[in-house]
């Protein structure tokens, strides 16, 4: 005769490895719809090398990919060096970049990293999270960025936005974008990382909008959850 304590546990087994289908036929469906929908995608910040896409990835931060373009795209056929920001100085980038967002800390960092990249890596990029995350104002979903757009290792770059639609599409429990990143990365093959998650960027943007979907009309929403009823309230990282 089974115990209570094995019988429940043999229903959570059970419960947890249903639930883990249904995450990975909601992710294979998932794929599907964004291929047919994307099926070329472009890296949507503008960049000359390795170099101007970190900037512009950090330039990014609270700030729109089409404000930064239109920013960069006056600096980048002259600066695009670290050696060109250094010898600008802070001020002077702060003036270049000041229709941007927080453009005094972004400026500040920009100098700084430049300086750091002079000095230990003799101008160039490194291409490590670790080394990467060392660098001032590179937070970990910028360096992915990097890493993945730059270099071209498998990164699964993971910021609200995404946080938000993987909530949605009930690919992660919503406790924050680490846990997020992790359930991603679980889900979805890793020859395929850098192109999803921009196709999830470029899909959100322009169907599963936070304040017209809600988790209630777009194809991927209503595929995933056909009995969703009521909007979907997304828990904030």
């Amino acid at each position: 005769m089974v115990s209570k304590q094995k019988a429940w546990f043999i229903f959570n087994e059970r419960f947890n490895e249903f639930q883990i289908m249904n995450e990975i036929q909601r992710a294979k469906n998932i794929i599907k719809i964004l291929n047919k929908t994307y099926p070329r995608i472009k890296v949507p910040l503008k960049s000359r090398n390795v170099f101007t896409l970190l900037i512009s990835v950090l330039l990014s931060a609270q700030c729109t990919d089409v404000n930064v373009n239109n920013v960069t795209k006056k600096i980048y056929p002259k600066y695009y060096k670290p050696e060109h920001f250094v010898k600008l100085g802070q001020k002077k980038i702060e003036t270049l970049i000041k229709k941007i967002g927080i453009f005094r800390i972004k400026a500040k960092s920009i100098f700084n990293l430049s300086k750091i990249l002079i000095k230990k890596y003799n101008g160039k990029v490194p291409n490590t999270y670790e080394e990467l995350e060392n660098l001032p104002g590179v937070g970990h979903k910028t360096a992915s960025v990097v890493m993945s757009q730059g270099f071209g290792y498998p990164a699964f770059p993971v910021d609200t936005h995404i946080h938000r639609l993987a909530q949605r599409w009930g690919l992660t429990n919503g406790k924050n974008v680490v846990q997020t990143e992790k359930d991603l990365k679980r889900l979805f093959p890793k020859k395929i990382w850098n192109k999803l998650h921009l196709q999830i960027i470029y899909y959100g943007r322009e169907y599963c909008k936070a304040r017209d979907c809600y988790g209630l009309t777009c194809k991927i929403c209503t595929t995933c959850y056909p009995k969703r009823k009521k909007p979907f309230i997304v828990k904030k990282p």
